[in-house]
Parts: structure tokens; sequence; C-alpha cells
């Protein structure tokens, strides 16, 4: 009898699947050790120590002003899902199960501090495609090697190697190793960005089991800290901070070595320092590194590749975005038909309207226009003449014609240059031309929900529009706000920089977000892949910025070809910058110069 049960038992043991995985589930207090006081004090000013930046990060650290933390549209903001470990987080990690087979389908995390909750799939499922959505917890998948738990997190927003302005960029791929061992998890985090790193860079987070610990609720509303102008970013001009070498002579330290780098990483590092002359100009190695060599010039990385197709997402209530058509084209469905915001190039236009197909059936019933660039406009003859107008009460049964075609809306300006030769281009044939045209804000209500066409003046041109769809709560904005790479300011057209960073503060204005600085109000930019009020405010401030130190050259009397030289955009150009293309990092400079300049 005694052989028979055993027999039983190992017959029962043998057909469980194995488990040989550690369980990181539970609850976790944070441990502090050397740690310490870059997590709870925070990091001092150009401390940069062991890190593994380039001289773009570096400019970017030197730049920052912690008052940026008291706009509005910071406040709320939290850590992202690589820095998140690293505050005072009390943490709970939770298992989520298949009922019916009992598989793992993911674990959750959420963290005491601005309470950010993560997913971390376990089933197999991919990454989304690159013009998805980044959120500040990213998309992470797991996988077991052996005992250990390993992560993979893409789709992040820019966040920060150290809190005091050394960037992580929204490229980045992260990799984290979760180890248990008895009470204790230790949780590694690589981290490879291709922007501002020239090594990954590598840090652990030691947590202890607390089965009694309770993690109270974290809401967060932001407030007026500081009364300041809309549009104000708060930063340091370049060789302006006076603060940059006060970590160094308090603690003593030989101020090259807080400058960062990879070298400093290793401990042969100290042998250098050794040899260094015992007099160091500060000012002058400050100069010095922050101007990058051109191997830092890299094409951003952040541009959509172009596979010749188009790809649909939709964005929430009743709008869709598609891209790969050249410039970013918006639907919005419903039972009375079909809107779409700009209609991308020409050659692309069969493969528009058959994604458009697969999403409603309805008719064509208004083409709304954001601006007058080809990859905008270029689909509006076909797209238009495939659609039909809902006509009017006031309309009579004598006009044959009324009802032929979609309704194109634009502003007047669109009109005005695509019924014209405008420069270089012949003008446009009048079945492409906007049949609708407004000079401040055209209203609509379709599909159940009220349309704002919103003019913004002398921004990107002088015929930008933004199109709010208020119901389902989406702005698409045309080329006022892109993703990749720097504003495009065409200034034969009517562009100015003032008049981008006017529409950008507008756009922020307009949005709202949900909780935690997040998702809410979605933007669909007029490149690049979809975004929310967090990315227009990243945008906004790095376009301020620059501004702001292309002014004060213009101010000292610098030549274009002497701020050229002096690269105000270096630090921002591993993101946005291109050496080639048709709009280069010192296109840019130079229409931004010319705008600056302009009485």
């Amino acid at each position: 009898m005694r052989n028979a049960k055993l027999l039983l038992l190992t017959a029962i043991l043998a057909s469980v699947p194995g488990f040989a995985q550690m369980d990181p589930s539970g609850e976790w207090a944070p441990q502090f050790q050397e740690d310490f006081l870059e997590r709870i004090p925070g990091p001092d000013i150009g401390d940069y120590l062991g890190l593994p930046i380039n001289n773009a990060a570096r400019l970017r650290g030197d730049s920052w002003d912690a008052s940026l933390l008291t706009l509005p549209e910071n406040q709320c903001r939290p850590h992202p899902s690589d820095y998140a470990w690293r505050g005072p987080a009390n943490l709970r990690i939770s298992k989520e199960v298949d009922r019916d087979t009992q598989k793992l389908i993911a674990y959750h995390t959420h963290i005491s501090w601005q309470a950010p909750e993560r997913t971390i799939w376990m089933d197999g499922r991919p990454h989304p495609p690159a013009d998805a959505a980044h959120t500040w917890q990213g998309f992470s998948t797991g996988k077991w090697d052996g005992d250990v738990l390993t992560i993979t997190t893409t789709h992040l927003k820019e966040g920060w190697i150290r809190r005091n302005g050394i960037p992580r960029s929204e490229n980045a791929t992260v990799t984290e190793h979760l180890f248990r061992h008895g009470d204790r998890l230790t949780v590694m985090v690589i981290i490879n960005d291709p922007d501002y790193l020239t090594e990954a860079f590598v840090r652990t987070t030691d947590f202890l089991y607390d089965a009694h610990q309770e993690i109270a609720p974290y809401p967060c509303e932001s407030v007026i800290e500081v009364p300041r102008p809309r549009g104000t970013v708060p930063n340091h001009l370049p060789g302006d901070n006076t603060f940059l070498t006060e970590f160094a002579n308090r603690e003593k330290l030989p101020f090259p070595a807080t400058r960062g780098g990879a070298a400093t990483m290793y401990p042969e590092y100290r042998l250098t320092l050794k040899a260094a002359p015992g007099n160091i100009d500060a000012a002058a190695l400050i100069a010095k590194t922050d101007a990058p060599p051109p191997s830092e010039e890299n094409a951003p990385q952040n541009t959509i590749v172009n596979d010749g197709e188009i790809h649909t997402q939709h964005v929430q209530g009743n709008v869709y975005m598609l891209s790969g058509a050249g410039g970013n084209i918006t639907l919005q469905v419903g039972p009375e038909g079909v809107l779409v915001v700009d209609t991308g190039l020409p050659n692309m236009t069969d493969k528009v309207v058959a994604a458009i197909r697969k999403i409603s059936d309805g008719p064509i019933r208004y083409v709304v226009n954001t601006h007058v660039h080809p990859d905008h406009i270029g689909g509006n003859e076909k797209i238009a003449s495939l659609g039909s107008t809902i006509v009017g009460g006031n309309v009579t049964g004598d006009i044959a014609d009324a009802g032929k075609g979609a309704a194109v809306i634009a502003h007047q300006t669109l009109l005005d240059r695509m019924s014209a030769k405008d420069g270089n281009q012949a003008a446009y044939p009048s079945a492409a031309w906007p049949t609708d045209t407004f000079t401040d804000e055209k209203d609509l209500f379709f599909n159940g929900e009220g349309i704002q066409v919103i003019h913004e003046p002398a921004a990107h041109t002088d015929g930008d529009s933004f199109v709010f769809f208020r119901r389902s709560d989406v702005v698409s904005t045309g080329d006022i706000f892109v993703t990749t790479g720097y504003p495009i300011i065409d200034l034969s057209r009517g562009g100015s920089l003032q008049g981008i960073i006017d529409a950008l503060n507008r756009l922020i204005a307009l949005t709202i977000p949900a909780g935690k600085q997040e998702g809410g109000t979605m933007v669909i930019p007029g490149h690049g892949r979809l975004c929310d009020q967090a990315d227009v405010v990243f945008y906004q401030e790095m376009v301020t910025i620059l501004r702001d130190r292309i002014r004060d050259m213009i101010k000292k009397g610098m030549t274009l070809e002497q701020v050229k030289a002096a690269r105000p955009t270096r630090d921002y150009d591993p993101v946005y910058g291109s050496t080639k293309g048709f709009w280069t990092t010192d296109m840019f400079v130079e229409a931004a110069y010319k705008s600056l300049s302009a009485k």
C-alpha cells in the first residue's frame, strides 16, 4: 500500500509542469544604502560622477534648472519605470493568472511615490509598432532566465539617468533583472540609450520583504506654484550656470571627475586624475566638454520608418491615425460618414483610400487641411472626389452638383496659395482647392461631436490649423508639432519660430492629461508617433530653450555663421538633429536666426 501511494504521488508530481522560478510577488520596502543621498534629498547640480554620458547629455544637465519642476505641467509627472525603483518606493508586485489554464499572464507593480502602475507581460505578446504612444511605464515583456526574471521595456517617454537634468531619451531600451534571495529582492536596471549614453548604464536597487506595509493613495493635482507668463521655461544659458562647481568644491573632488563620461566608471580613472595638472580652469573645461566631436552628430533615432505601407491605429473615441502617407492623416468616423484631416502625398492616395475603407465604408463628407505643404494636401483632389457633401437646407434642387465631392475646409491662406503659383510650386488643379475657408476658426458638429478647426498665425506657415475633436478628446496638429525633428519654419510662407512656440503653448493649454500627466487628450502630430500633452511639453521646452539661446547670441551681436559654429542645438541633436535630408539642423538654426532677427 505504501509503495502504491508513493507511485501515485510520483505520477501526480510528474504531471504538474515544473516551476523552478522564484516568485517576486508581495509587499516590499526600499533599502537605502550608499545611494541614499541621490534617492532622497536628490543629487547635486553638476554631479555626473560615474555616468557614461556624452557631451549632449552633459549640456542638457548644465542647462537644467530645478524650477522646471514647478511648472504645472510637470508637477504630477511620475518617475518612469526605469527610475521608479529609485524613489521612496514602497513596492507591491502581484500576479495575473489565467483562471482556466492557471498560466501566468503578467506581473503588475505599484509603487508608492506618485502611485505608478506597471504591467509586465509574461504571455509572449509582441511590443507595439514604432508609431504607438509612449508612456511613463513603457511597454514591458518578461521572461525567465533560470531563476532570474528578465524584463525588456520600450516605448518609454523621456526620463532621466540622474535627477539633476541628465536625460534618458525616449529611444532607449531598458533591460531589468529581478533576483530574489529569501526576503531580499534586487533589481538591476540596464539602460541602453543611443542618444545620450556612450555605454550601457547599470544600477541596482534593493528591497526587503515587508508583509505588513500599507501603501497609501497618492493623488496629485497641479497648482500655480510660481506665477509666470505662459510658456516660460526655466533654463540656464550655456556657460551661465554658476552652480556647476559647487559639488566638486564642497566634496573636494577634482572637477573633471564630476563631469562624468564612461571613463569615470572604472577604477583606472583615478590614475588619470593623479597625473592631471593641479590648477584646472573649470569654465574652460565646461566649454570644452560642451562641444561634442562630429562623431556624435547622428541622425535622430525616433524617425518612423516608412515602408511604403499605411499603418492604422485607433486613437480613442471616433478618431483614428494613419501614418506612412507622407504626413500623418487623421480620420473621424461615425454614422454620418468620414472626416479626413490631411490627405498625404498624391502617390499614396490609393493606399490611403484602401485604409479608410477598412475602417469605414461611409461616405467621405469632409476633408480638412492643416497647412499647404504637398505631403499633407497631395491627395486632396482624388479623396475629395470620392466623397459627397451633406447639402444644407438652403440649397435647391436646381444646383445639380451641390452634393458632389467632399467639402474641403482650410484657412483662407491655403486657397490663396493653392490657386496661384507659389514660389516654385505651380497652382493646384481647382478640384484640389478648399471649398470652405475661414480666417480664425471653423466649427463643425459631425458624427455626434463638436469639431473645432483653429487657426494658428505665423507658426509653421501662415495658414496652420489645429483640428480638435472635442468628444473624442484628440487634437490633430499638422506640422506645428512633430516628433521626428526640429520645427520646420517655412519663412517663405509666413512661418516664424515665435509663432511655433505660441502655437505649442496654445496646444498645451488646449490639452488636458489624465492622471499622472499621461493620456487624457491625445495628440496626432504632423509626423511621428502618437502623443499626449507630456510629449508636447517636452517639445515645447526644447524649442523655447533653443529660442532663448539663439536670441541671446543675436543680442551679443553674433552673426549667423558664428551662431551655426557655436552649435546651440548640440544637446538636442541626437534626438532631433539631421545633417542630411530636406530639413537639416543648420537649416533650422538659420531659419530661427532669421526669424528672431526680423523687425
